[in-house]
């Protein structure tokens, strides 16, 4: 025990520049997805055929391609298509795309749980279709998609470890950096799964927080 706390101050500088960068790919993607995902939403409740079975289809290929494969296509062919990323730039597009599907679903469902009804009113008034959204549908859709939003943050967070993939030097890669060098694997992974664990216990709360607000109405 001793040996793992000697190692974790050792060890643990080295992991935190791991944390920033899993961080930033975390929110980067999120922001990401949440704008795609909001996207193919409305084109599906569009009531335009065109733009729902557009939607649909990208939603369908989109979930059908695993992210470690996303990722590789986005940084190691799209150069040979003249289109170059970082590898912190492809991590945030590639998990940004991947999620948006699971997003996009989520709203979805938000949206269709609204009474019918509301929507009838507020278009008998004189309302658009987007004004309707903008200002009947989409503010109670917010809360009723809440937690399953918060449950994707937390898959999210977690899969932001297969950016190591493409060299992004986040906490896993850095775990598996540190690990390589000092062949003190228990210490590391102990100490980079405690830290992923710090990450998540907040978002975990928040989500529960979310769940008893949603039934409680």
């Amino acid at each position: 025990m001793k040996g793992f706390w000697r190692d974790a101050v050792e060890f643990f500088p080295i992991l935190l520049n791991g944390v920033a960068l899993t961080i930033v790919v975390t929110v980067g993607s999120l922001l990401l997805s949440t704008v795609l995902g909001l996207v193919w939403a409305m084109m599906r409740v569009s009531g335009i055929k065109a733009l729902s079975m557009l939607s649909a289809s990208l939603i369908n290929v989109i979930r059908g391609i695993p992210i470690i494969v996303l990722l590789f296509y986005l940084y190691f062919v799209m150069p040979d298509l003249g289109v170059t990323l970082t590898a912190l730039q492809a991590a945030i597009l590639g998990l940004g795309i991947a999620y948006s599907a699971y997003q996009a679903e989520n709203f979805r469902a938000g949206i269709e749980a609204i009474d019918k009804g509301q929507i009838e009113a507020a278009q008998s008034i004189g309302m658009g279709w987007w004004l309707t959204m903008r200002r009947v549908v989409l503010p109670q859709a917010v809360r009723i998609v809440l937690p399953p939003y918060g449950n994707v943050m937390i898959m999210m967070l977690k899969d932001s470890s297969q950016a190591s993939t493409i060299t992004v030097a986040e906490l896993a890669l850095q775990g598996k950096l540190i690990a390589s060098s000092t062949f003190k694997n228990t210490s590391v992974f102990t100490l980079v799964a405690l830290m992923y664990l710090t990450m998540s216990i907040p978002l975990i709360l928040l989500v529960r927080h979310f769940e008893k607000r949603a039934r409680k109405r």
